[in-house]
This record gives structure tokens, C-alpha cells and sequence, in this order.
């Protein structure tokens, strides 16, 4: 699993003009899945997430995590993570997950930050989203599970 990590000052997600999911301070998290992916996958990557310790502390360190600041998470599911643009001018998409097997990770993977007493937002699987952010910092992290998809 893929996870494009933004530290935030404010996200959301619209759908047919509608707002799905909206944090403040935070981390807005693009989400892919590739074929092999599974749950040890899914564990991993979703304690990373809530252990990032990218939020400023009283001395101005990088030292807090999205708990300890008070944030929320924003999961936004994101195929094209595991696009391939090496070659020609049109990406393949050949290595995502179809969304039989993407999806079901990408529920578990919002449960567990949740079980990690982590407050979760979420965009819309298969549809068409618009994602509006204020990266703070910046701060952005592309983050992959070590098993890479061998879970």
C-alpha cells in the first residue's frame, strides 16, 4: 500500500456538491492499494499514519503526532498512486488494485485509524471527488508498507 501523507491546516472532500469528509488541523491521506496487498499491509501502514510524528511541539520541534496535536485524518482513495507514467504520455494503471480488493482495504485501513483513537474523515471509493487542502509547512510524505504487497 501507497499513502501520499499531507500535513494540513484544513481539508475536505465534495462529491456532487456535497462535502463527505472535512478536517481541520490534520493529515490528508491519498490512499492506493496494488494487487497483493493485505491486512498486515493495512496494519502497518495505518499505525505509521497515526504515529507521524510531524506536528510541532511547544519548542517548535517536529515531535507530536496527529493525536497528540489534536488533528484528524482525512483518508481519500487514490489509485493513481500506483500509476506508471515511465513510458508513453498516457499513464497504466496496471499495478492498482482492482476495487473488489482496493476497497475492503481501504474500509479496514480507516477502522484501524479509528482504533488508534484517531478521528477520521473519508472521500467517496469510485467517485469523482473534489479534494481541497491547505498544506501546512509544506509537509508531504509518500509512505509504502514494507512488505510491498507480499502481505
Amino acid at each position: 500500500m501507497k499513502a501520499l501523507v499531507q500535513r494540513v491546516a484544513h481539508a475536505s472532500v465534495t462529491v456532487e456538491g456535497t462535502v463527505t469528509g472535512r478536517i481541520g488541523t490534520g493529515l490528508l491521506v491519498l490512499l492506493g492499494a496494488t494487487h497483493t496487498d493485505g491486512d498486515a499491509d493495512v496494519s502497518w501502514l495505518a499505525a505509521k499514519v497515526a504515529g507521524l510524528r510531524v506536528f510541532a511541539d511547544e519548542a517548535g520541534k517536529m515531535n507530536r503526532d496527529v493525536r497528540e496535536a489534536g488533528g484528524g485524518v482525512l483518508v481519500v482513495p487514490q489509485f493513481t498512486l500506483y500509476g506508471d507514467a515511465r513510458h508513453g504520455k498516457r499513464p497504466e494503471f496496471t499495478a492498482a488494485a482492482r476495487p473488489e480488493i482496493a476497497e475492503p482495504l481501504y474500509v479496514r485501513f480507516c477502522e484501524e485509524l479509528t482504533a488508534l483513537g484517531v478521528p477520521v474523515e473519508r472521500g467517496v471509493f469510485r467517485a469523482h471527488m473534489l479534494v481541497e487542502l491547505l498544506n501546512e509547512g509544506p509537509v508531504t510524505l509518500m509512505i509504502e508498507s514494507p512488505q510491498g504487497g507480499t502481505a
